[in-house]
């Protein structure tokens, strides 16, 4: 972590070369999360470039680990998008694009009325709130612990593992049949 915070107080200075380097390290990961989290590219692009450069504008104390920081920053620019596209009424539910490769299809177990009947990952996720939503995707897709959830989302722990547990348990009633 010391590092983390040199490598800061650098880009704080201005130092370009130490802006590269953090961008080429967690610029990937922070996109993964953002397309997760608004289910568009365009979206994810604008919330990660935003995240950046909102990093010049706070402080980093080294209280967590960098990646955490920045991830609690993202998820607040993905709130603040979502929030102005509310106002601006051109709010989009979430909606998957997978990376090329990826599966966001279940499909529905043998037995039922149509094998052919598909239930993608989207259409699941999109019926959570978006607190739900979120604490799902970064810990089931993302891996974040408890911790760096709570951490991330200036939550206390306790809140992300009721939230998690209520949305699996969301997800098992909605759709007993497929999961």
């Amino acid at each position: 972590m010391p590092e983390d915070v040199e490598l800061v107080r650098k880009i704080g200075r201005g130092d370009r070369e130490a802006f590269r380097t953090l961008v080429k390290r967690e610029g990937r990961y922070l996109y993964g999360i953002a397309h997760a989290l608004t289910g568009n590219a365009a979206d994810a692009e604008d919330a990660v470039q935003e995240t950046f450069a909102a990093l010049l504008n706070t402080r980093f104390r080294g209280e967590s680990s960098l990646r955490t920081w920045l991830v609690r920053i993202l998820v607040r620019r993905v709130g603040m998008l979502r929030r102005s596209r509310r106002r601006s009424g051109s709010h989009r539910t979430w909606e998957a694009q997978p990376a090329e490769g990826s599966e966001t299809e279940l499909a529905i177990p043998s037995g039922t009325a149509s094998t052919e009947a598909r239930l993608d990952l989207a259409t699941m996720l999109n019926s959570l709130s978006p607190e739900h939503r979120m604490v799902l995707i970064l810990r089931e897709l993302h891996g974040l612990t408890y911790a760096e959830l709570a951490a991330a989302l200036g939550i206390p722990q306790g809140t992300v593992e009721s939230r998690l547990h209520r949305a699996r348990t969301d997800l098992r009633k909605r759709f007993k049949g497929y999961l």
